[in-house]
């Protein structure tokens, strides 16, 4: 009953912001192609600049299912890094472990990426990490406790069963699926990275 309640909830969030979160809320959108509610289907009045920006931002943290702290903390961390704020968020935010575990095909959406992770299922280079927001580096090794190998789950993953529902793996990743393991070559790109996302208005959202 609770991973239905949450199915929906990912569902009704997704179409709210106009964005599939997960597998199931893509093949809902493709039935259901508006907001949810009553009035969804209804004509919108057009939204001010700031719901614009705000929904934006909204989008973002959704996909990486952060919470506003977080989120923050990043953008703050992306102003100060040198490069363009907006480019530098969003790879910021791709170098969390949980993002790479989705990215590497560990995972089929980003909530079961941080379930593995926190359950200590991941280790980097060798060391367990429980921390979804840890942020792996260039060069190191992403992969799976050997005794986690043998899990159904992750014997569905290194068959590549979430390649139907996943983006291709992007060119930062160096991915080994059969063996459960993943090396962050460098750092990404932000035109590498399969977000859908307008940074820019997520870096006027913050600088209001």
């Amino acid at each position: 009953m609770a991973n239905n309640t949450r199915a929906r909830r990912k569902v009704r969030i997704s179409r709210a912001l106009g964005i599939a979160l997960t597998p199931k809320a893509e093949k809902y959108m493709e039935r259901r192609p508006y907001g949810p509610g009553q009035h969804g289907r209804a004509r919108k009045k057009q939204d001010s600049d700031y719901a614009v920006r705000l929904r934006e931002k909204q989008r973002l943290r959704a996909q990486y299912g952060i919470r506003e702290a977080q989120m923050t903390r990043v953008f703050e961390e992306a102003r100060r890094t040198a490069g363009l704020t907006g480019e530098n968020l969003v790879e910021l935010l791709e170098m969390r472990l949980d993002a790479l575990v989705l990215r590497a095909g560990f995972a089929r959406t980003i909530s079961q990426a941080r379930q593995l992770v926190v359950h200590r299922h991941i280790l980097v280079d060798g060391a367990r990490v429980d921390r979804p927001s840890f942020r792996v580096t260039p060069g190191q090794l992403v992969h799976v406790h050997e005794r986690s190998e043998k899990m159904g789950p992750f014997q569905i993953a290194a068959a590549g069963a979430h390649r139907d529902v996943l983006p291709a793996v992007p060119g930062y990743l160096d991915v080994k699926l059969e063996s459960l393991q993943a090396t962050l070559v460098r750092r990404p790109k932000r035109s590498e990275v399969p977000v859908t996302c307008e940074e820019n208005l997520v870096v006027e959202y913050y600088a209001r």
